[in-house]
């Protein structure tokens, strides 16, 4: 019999949280589970783990698959790296706050007009290093003769 770790689905109508379970990967998603390892739920901000992460490990040890979701609470709770040695930074990244088309367009517009102000004065500085070039050839120049 093969064993995954695996979530099955809890909770209401877009409301979900998860279990984690250790089942016959036959069984289907919410079906017949032989252990309940812990619990995931991703709608709280930050995202709440509880893992049973000795279990974790014996299930691990002994030959269960954990899908790709469970393997990264695994991860997180600390029983991956028990199991395999590798070590984990649980620290959960900064999401990028969401913006409109609007305002990346003004952001685009206002970057455009940064660039644009900054070839300016290269080129005012490229113009007047142009100018000081021609009166010092002219000053070399009248000095010879």
């Amino acid at each position: 019999m093969a064993v995954k770790l695996r979530l099955m689905r809890m909770g209401k109508k877009k409301q979900p949280t998860y279990r984690v379970v250790a089942a016959d990967s036959r069984s289907p998603r919410n079906g017949r589970f032989i252990e309940i390892i812990g619990t995931y739920e991703p709608r709280q901000d930050p995202s709440v783990v509880k893992m049973d992460n000795e279990r974790a490990v014996h299930w691990l040890a002994n030959g269960a698959q954990p899908t790709e979701r469970v393997e990264k609470l695994l991860k997180i709770s600390g029983a991956w790296t028990e199991h395999t040695g590798e070590a984990f930074d649980a620290a959960i990244p900064e999401r990028a706050a969401r913006k409109s088309k609007k305002q990346l367009e003004k952001e685009a517009g206002a970057a455009e007009a940064a660039d644009s102000e900054v070839e300016d004065v290269a080129d005012e500085a490229d113009a007047g290093d142009d100018a000081e070039a021609v009166d010092d050839t002219a000053d070399a120049e009248g000095g010879d003769e």
